[in-house]
């Protein structure tokens, strides 16, 4: 009786568990669809009461109106100043990575003071750096954007990047000395390689952090360069929120962080579990 009883209790399980999962997934997914659906109505459709939670009818004003005040350009601003920051930190906070992993730099401590500079609030740094900024000329530009958000990435790439390097065998790189081939290319042929999935894994994260950033951009940036975030912000005022502009200006700034996990998503789970937690 025992045994025959034993599947049905875990098939029953099995079902609770899924279905917890099933809910918990609508409950994540809903606001995303909500969001989706809100881009797509009207002001009145977006005030009816009770809600609806299909528009009457898809119309794309809401889009149509950031291309024609040229609101979208805050994407590409973000996309600029996020990308090219994110590029800049991976490539020298990789090199840095190395050479503490490979030569001992600086010794056995200086990873973990590095790492620990990113554990600075940035609401503690972000108006000496403004004042630093406007002596330089470099508010309200992209140089200045890039140059900070590289410059709080690199603890966080040279950390994780010295843990995915350290569990590179070094007998790898040794022959490929013996066979020929020098430093640099020992890293580019050898090394780069083998810790791939490390890479994109940091890569994308790097890359989230930037575009999402609101503080450093709200305090460094004017009208030239106002990114993804800030813009955000100008759909809310003191008498009426524009819920239409919002959704859809939600919608274009989720697509490139949806696109850039969707296509590195085979890298991610691998990439995190690899040895990025050892010290």
């Amino acid at each position: 009786m025992r045994v025959g009883k034993l599947p049905a209790r875990k098939a029953r399980i099995l079902a609770l568990r899924y279905l917890g999962a099933g809910v918990v997934t609508l409950l994540f997914l809903f606001p995303v669809y909500w969001l989706f659906m809100i881009s797509f109505k009207t002001p009145d459709e977006i005030y009816h009461v009770p809600p609806l939670w299909i528009p009457g009818q898809i119309q794309f004003s809401n889009y149509y109106v950031l291309f024609k005040d040229g609101d979208v350009l805050a994407i590409l601003n973000s996309l600029i100043v996020a990308g090219a920051s994110s590029g800049i930190a991976i490539v020298l906070g990789t090199l840095c990575a190395y050479s503490l992993a490979r030569f001992g730099t600086g010794g056995e401590n200086l990873a973990m003071w590095i790492i620990s500079q990113r554990m600075i609030p940035p609401i503690a740094v972000v108006f000496p750096i403004f004042l630093i900024y406007v002596y330089f000329g470099l508010v309200d530009g992209y140089f200045g954007l890039i140059l900070i958000y590289t410059a709080f990435n690199l603890p966080y790439v040279i950390w994780m990047m010295r843990g995915y390097i350290v569990d590179v065998p070094l007998e790898l790189e040794e022959s490929a000395l013996v066979d020929g081939l020098n430093r640099w290319e020992v890293i580019w042929k050898i090394v780069f390689p083998m810790v791939r999935a490390g890479l994109m894994a940091t890569s994308v994260f790097t890359f989230v952090f930037a575009w999402n950033d609101f503080l450093f951009a709200l305090v460094l940036t004017r009208t030239e360069v106002i990114t993804f975030p800030v813009m955000l912000t100008h759909y809310f005022g003191g008498q009426s929120n524009f819920w239409g502009k919002i959704a859809a200006m939600s919608v274009l700034g989720t697509l490139p962080i949806f696109v850039a996990v969707s296509v590195m998503q085979r890298y991610l789970v691998r990439g995190i579990s690899l040895g990025a937690v050892k010290g």
